[in-house]
C-alpha cells in the first residue's frame, strides 16, 4: 500500500471498505446506527459503513449520533450520505427519542481526564449504557470496550483471552467493566444480542501507541520502559472488525478481543524508529515484566487477520511523523500501570 501523505488521504484510507466489508454488508440485514460517532473512530467508521453499503448495492440507512460540537464534522458525514442526529446521550429523554434501528454500534465512552471527573467517567461508562440498552433492546448491539478490563499479564503469556476473569486496575478500567456488565444484564433480561468489543490499541497515524513511541524518538525524548510491551492495530482494520462483528452478536453476549497478532516490545519499536529517523534513542525506567496485553486469535479465526500488517503500519507511522503529520495530542498513556489515565 502507498504511504499516506496528508489528512484527506488518511481519512479516505480509514473509510475505504475492504472486500470483506462489502461482502458482509451485501448479506447483512438492517440499518446501522452509530452512537458516539463524533469521537476518534466514529466518523471513519460511519463513512466506511456507508461506502460498504453502496458498494454492496444495498439500500440501507447509516445514522451517526453525537453531540456534534463540530458542525464541520457533521457536514462532512452528511456529504458522504450518512444521516446525522445531534444527541446528548447522557440525557435519557434524548436517547428515548432516537429512532429504533436493527444494528447499533455503541462507541460512546470516556477515558482521558477521567481522574479529574470520576463521576462523569462512571456516568458515561456505566450509567448511560443502561438507557441505551433499554431503548435498543430489540437491536443487535456491538459495544466498544477495552483490553483495560484485563489484569496485567506477562509478555510470554500470549496475552489475555476472552475467558480470563477481568481484574481492572483503576476507576477508568473499572467503569469500563461496569459498561460491559450493564449491557450483559440487559442482554440476558431482554434477549438482546450483543458483542463486547475489547479493543487494544488502535493506531490512526495522528494517535496511538506506535505514534507515541515514534514521536518521542523523533523529538529526542526518553522512551519509558515501565510498560515494556503493547498491542497495536491499524484503525481501519479495527473499523472493519467492528462492522463485521454484528454477525457474532448473541445473548448472553459474546466477548471479543480486537488487536493485531503481535506482542510488540517497546525497546524494539523505539530502536526501529531510531534507525529509521537516524537518531539516538534514550530509555528510562526499568523494564516491567507485565503489561495490558490481549490475545486476539479468536477474532482472527472468525474474521481473518488484519489487512494492514505491523511492518506496513510502522512504515506509515514513521513517514507521517518524519514528514510533520499532525498529532491529535491525545497520548494513549499505555505506560501507566496504576490505572490513573
Amino acid at each position: 500500500m502507498p504511504l499516506i501523505e496528508n489528512e484527506p488521504q488518511l481519512e479516505t484510507t480509514l473509510a475505504t471498505p475492504s472486500q470483506r466489508d462489502i461482502e458482509f454488508m451485501r448479506k447483512h440485514q438492517g440499518d446501522v446506527l452509530i452512537l458516539g460517532a463524533g469521537g476518534k473512530m466514529g466518523p471513519s467508521l460511519a463513512k466506511r459503513t456507508k461506502r460498504a453499503t453502496e458498494a454492496a448495492g444495498v439500500d440501507r440507512r447509516v445514522i451517526a449520533v453525537s453531540r456534534f460540537s463540530s458542525q464541520v464534522a457533521r457536514a462532512d458525514l452528511e456529504d458522504q450520505g450518512v444521516e446525522t442526529i445531534p444527541c446528548d446521550l447522557l440525557d435519557r429523554d434524548q436517547v428515548d427519542r432516537l429512532p429504533q434501528c436493527e444494528n447499533v454500534l455503541f462507541l460512546a465512552g470516556r477515558k482521558f481526564g477521567s481522574t479529574e471527573r470520576t463521576d462523569l467517567t462512571w456516568a458515561t461508562n456505566a450509567v448511560l449504557p443502561a438507557d441505551v440498552a433499554r431503548h435498543f433492546r430489540r437491536s443487535r448491539i456491538v459495544v466498544f470496550s477495552t483490553g483495560n478490563v484485563y489484569p496485567f499479564v506477562s509478555a510470554d503469556s500470549g496475552g489475555a483471552v476472552e475467558s480470563d476473569v477481568p481484574d481492572p486496575c483503576g476507576e477508568y478500567a473499572q467503569s469500563c467493566l461496569g459498561r460491559e456488565r450493564v449491557f450483559e444484564y440487559f442482554s440476558l433480561e431482554n434477549g438482546t444480542p450483543c458483542l463486547i468489543y475489547r479493543l487494544n490499541y488502535a493506531v490512526d497515524l495522528r494517535y496511538g501507541v506506535l505514534v507515541d513511541v515514534a514521536r518521542k524518538v523523533c523529538e529526542g525524548e526518553p522512551v519509558g520502559l515501565s510498560v515494556a510491551h503493547f498491542n497495536a492495530i491499524w484503525q481501519g482494520d479495527a473499523n472493519s472488525y467492528a462492522l463485521r462483528s454484528f454477525e457474532f452478536c448473541a445473548s448472553p453476549p459474546k466477548f471479543l478481543n480486537v488487536t493485531g497478532p503481535e506482542i510488540i516490545s517497546v525497546r524494539w519499536a523505539a530502536e526501529w524508529f531510531a534507525e529509521r529517523f537516524k537518531k539516538d534513542v534514550r530509555f528510562e525506567g526499568q523494564p516491567s515484566t507485565s503489561a495490558l496485553l490481549s490475545n486476539a486469535s479468536l477474532c482472527h479465526r472468525l474474521m481473518g487477520k488484519p489487512e494492514v500488517g505491523l511492518a506496513q503500519l510502522m512504515d506509515w507511522v514513521a513517514h507521517w511523523v518524519e514528514s510533520g503529520g499532525r498529532s491529535l495530542n491525545k497520548p494513549t498513556h499505555f505506560e501507566v500501570k496504576n490505572g490513573r489515565f
